[in-house]
Order: structure tokens, then C-alpha cells, then sequence
């Protein structure tokens, strides 16, 4: 609220957090954070919103109006990591991106509602383009009024339908005909294209892209990521929303969080190198990837985050989703294997999923920039951490869409059929604001990833002999 106040300057979010102390009605001390920190009909400058960005202080602002989510983050069905990214900032386009149904989301706002910005104030935070941001809503409004948000329900049954008839082809060969290496070898690469169809489909419930009703996506995406992947979907949701959230911002996305392996972008291995970080010889980076990454993100990493996920947050529903693929798995494979024999092959099949989620989901984001948050608009965020790979049916089909990576960072809830139909738009919009739209190859995406890591690694291995 605009007033007398006192701050106290300390870190908050890569700067100096004001923390306000004000004086309420009656000169009462008013404590940040605290239910009735602010009230419905105050209003508020941007300075005053950004000053409530730490943990347990969270505002936020979707349209003018300004929420106080610091309790509500924690009953997040998202999760709460992906709304407190958007602590004191405007999350406007973030909640568009997310909510294909903004009026039933209304209901779970109106309690958290305690303000809105004074007039005097731009709907814009930290000196964002205004003309980028309202072209940007221009091009929403226009893909939602030529219906680019409804989805066809055929392309996602036959879409089902070949996974379903890949699994079943799979038990089939080696059913009939035995458990030679040849015909085992086939079935590992059936069930391998199985998997990864179905997680391009499971990402599609995820995003709520298919249905209208938000339960019926959810259901279904339990179903694919459960019962035809043995993954948990709520583990999916509060890892991936925080990537479309913030893609490529170190400490927000969790996708470029590489756990020391790898040093990714061009300021990290800088950082690493002045502080002299070596725990991995990271100028080979580029070469003892083909070794640790593709091989061992999903059989490994993945699935022991998952399992520790679901055990930890006591998610009983998705273990049970879980489990019921492993029985399932185990019921049709045990019989032709034995224990140990089907362990392998599962292993096997994961090794193979591995490679191809990694390369597919890698080309679109790691050769882009990769830095410590910058404070972006929507569009330019997702443009600089994006970008596509041209389109034809086998791409299409290979990638589950996401060849056109930039639309659906722009567009989450869009569903990914559509997306050739806006990306005219979206590179036009683009060339208007002077806003780079990259499209490769499949071949040059590929090549990248690997381009990248070695000059990532390069640059470490400079600064670490050198300053």
C-alpha cells in the first residue's frame, strides 16, 4: 500500500529485498507475509510487490491485481515451487500459459486477492516492452478465437491406439516365435517406441491439452504415465511446469540443474572456473556425455527420483498407478524370461527410451542461452530458451510435436496438432519485435547438443586456468 513505511534492506532473489515493516490502521505493526498483510481495495507499486518475494513473503500480480500466495503456494495443485518462481513479480501470462479454464480458477484467487497496482503504475514489471507484451496477448486472443485451443479427439485416439498395438506387438513376437536374441532385441525396440510414444501422450494430459474438463485430463494422464509408463504424474507436473516456467534459469528450472556432471550455457562454466569447481573434468564434458546422459537420465536418475518422489510425499495413488504397470509388465514377461531375464529387458527398454528422450528434449534447449534469471517477458524468455526443429511427419511423429518447441513453451495448453497452424504467427510476431525464431535441422539440432557442451566446456576450462 502506497504510505509511510520502514525497510530493512537483505537478499531477496538476486538483489537487495526491501522488507517492509508498515503501519496498518491505527498505526498497528503489519508483519509481510501474515494473513491481512494487505487489504482488498489497497493498492500497491511494483517496488512494494517485489519486495515480497522470499519464501515465507509471496506476492504476486495476474492482471493488476495483486495476491498474496505465501500460504496458498504450499496447496498448489502445480506444486510450489512453480508459483513462488513468480514471487513479486507479474505472473500474468505464466497464469494464462497454465490455465485453460482462468474462471475456475477464479475462485481458488478471490481469497488470496489484497490489492491492485495504483494507476500510476504500469501493467508491466521491471521495464518489460509494453508492445511486445500486448502484440503477445493479440496473437493469444486471435489462436484462441480461430479455435486453436480445441483439440480433436480422433488424433489423440489413434495416437493411444498405435501405442497400445506397439506393446501388444511386441508380446506377440516373442510369444509366438521365442526368446532368440534376434527376436528379443526386436521387442526391446517395439516396446522402447511404445515408451516413448506414450510419453509424448502423457505429456499431452499433463498440459491439459486434450479435454476441456480439467479432471478428465488429469485422469488420463494418471492412466498413461502410470499404468503405461510406471511414472508418477505428480512428480511430472511440479518438475516440468517449473521448466515451462522459467526454461534455462538456473535454480528455477530443474532441467538444467545437472547436478555438477555437466556445466551448461555460457555463464555457468565461467562461475565454475573462476571459483576453480572441478568436480568433473567438464573440457571432456562433450565426450563422457554419450556415456552418463542419454544412457542414464530415465533408467537411473529418473527413476529413482521418482519412486524416492511418491515415497517421500506418501503419493499412494501414483505408486499404485506405478505399480500396476510393473505387475502388468511382469505378468506378460515373467512367464518368457524368468525374474531375472525380464529385470534385463525392462532395463534394456529404458536404455533405449533413455536415448531418444534425452536427444529429442535436449536439441530444443541446451545450445540455447542458459543463464541466471534475467527477468523477461513471456515471449522473449521462451524464444531465448527454445527453439524448433523443422517440421515433417517423421519429425513430428518422433518428437511428439515438440519440433515446434517454441509454440508450445508459448502455448502449453494448445494442443500440439495445432501447433504448425500458429507458428507462422508466432515467427511473424517475432520478426516484427526483432526477436530471434531458430529453426534446424534434425541433424544440426542433434550435432548441437554436442557443440554446445564443448564450448561450454571450453569456456570452463579457460577461466579455470586463466582468472
Amino acid at each position: 500500500m502506497i504510505g509511510s513505511e520502514f525497510i530493512l534492506n537483505e537478499r531477496c532473489a538476486g538483489g537487495l529485498r526491501p522488507e517492509t515493516v508498515r503501519m496498518g490502521g491505527g498505526g498497528q505493526l503489519t508483519e509481510p507475509g501474515e494473513p491481512g498483510s494487505g487489504r482488498p481495495g489497497s493498492v500497491y507499486t511494483w517496488e512494494e510487490v517485489q519486495s515480497h518475494c522470499n519464501r515465507n513473503d509471496q506476492w504476486l500480480v495476474i492482471d493488476r491485481k495483486v495476491y498474496n500466495i505465501t500460504h496458498w503456494a504450499k496447496r498448489h495443485p502445480g506444486g510450489f515451487r512453480v508459483i513462488s518462481h513468480y514471487a513479486g513479480e507479474d505472473a500474468t501470462d505464466a497464469f494464462a500459459a497454465f490455465h485453460p479454464d482462468p474462471k475456475f480458477v477464479q475462485k481458488f484467487l478471490k481469497p488470496l486477492l489484497i490489492g491492485e497496482l495504483a494507476a500510476t503504475e504500469p501493467s508491466q514489471d521491471r521495464n518489460k516492452n509494453a508492445a511486445i507484451i500486448q502484440d503477445f496477448h493479440t496473437l493469444r486472443a486471435h489462436a484462441k478465437s480461430e479455435g486453436l485451443f480445441r483439440a480433436q479427439p480422433l488424433f489423440f485416439c489413434f495416437h493411444l491406439g498405435h501405442i497400445l498395438l506397439l506393446e501388444a506387438l511386441a508380446w506377440l513376437i516373442v510369444w509366438l516365435w521365442g526368446t532368440s536374441w534376434m527376436l528379443t532385441l526386436l521387442c526391446s525396440i517395439i516396446l522402447a517406441t511404445a515408451q516413448s510414444q506414450a510419453g509424448w501422450l502423457q505429456h499431452d494430459f499433463g498440459h491439459l491439452s486434450v479435454f476441456k474438463k480439467s479432471s478428465w485430463n488429469h485422469f488420463l494422464h494418471k492412466l498413461v504415465i502410470g499404468h503405461l509408463k510406471g511414472a508418477s504424474a505428480n512428480w511430472w507436473n511440479h518438475r516440468h511446469f517449473q521448466h515451462h516456467a522459467k526454461p534455462n534459469i538456473f535454480s528455477k528450472d530443474p532441467d538444467v540443474n545437472m547436478l555438477h556432471v555437466f556445466v551448461v550455457g555460457a555463464t555457468q562454466p565461467v562461475e565454475y572456473g573462476v571459483k576453480k569447481i572441478k568436480h568433473m573434468p567438464y573440457h571432456h564434458q562433450h565426450q563422457y556425455f554419450f556415456l552418463v546422459g542419454p544412457p542414464l537420465l530415465i533408467p537411473v536418475y529418473f527413476h529413482i527420483q521418482i519412486m524416492r518422489s511418491m515415497i517421500s510425499r506418501h503419493d499412494w495413488v501414483d505408486l499404485a498407478w506405478s505399480m500396476s504397470y510393473y505387475l502388468r509388465y511382469f505378468c506378460c514377461y515373467l512367464p518368457l524370461y524368468g525374474l531375472f531375464g525380464s529385470v534385463v529387458l525392462i532395463s534394456f527398454v529404458r536404455f533405449l527410451e533413455s536415448h531418444w528422450f534425452v536427444w529429442v528434449t535436449q536439441m530444443n534447449h541446451l545450445p540455447m542461452d542458459i543463464d541466471h534469471e534475467k527477468h523477461q517477458d513471456w515471449l522473449s524468455m521462451q524464444l531465448h530458451a527454445t527453439c524448433n526443429v523443422e517440421q515433417s511427419h517423421f519429425n513430428d511423429w518422433f518428437s511428439g510435436h515438440l519440433n515446434f518447441q517454441i509454440e508450445h513453451h508459448l502455448f502449453p495448453t494448445m494442443p500440439r496438432h495445432n501447433y504448425h497452424r500458429v507458428a507462422p504467427l508466432v515467427r511473424a510476431l517475432c520478426e516484427k519485435h526483432g526477436i530471434p525464431y531458430h529453426v534446424k535441422t534434425m541433424w544440426q539440432g542433434l550435432t548441437d547438443v554436442v557443440r554446445s557442451l564443448k564450448n561450454s566446456g571450453d569456456l570452463w576450462l579457460d577461466a579455470y586456468l586463466h582468472k
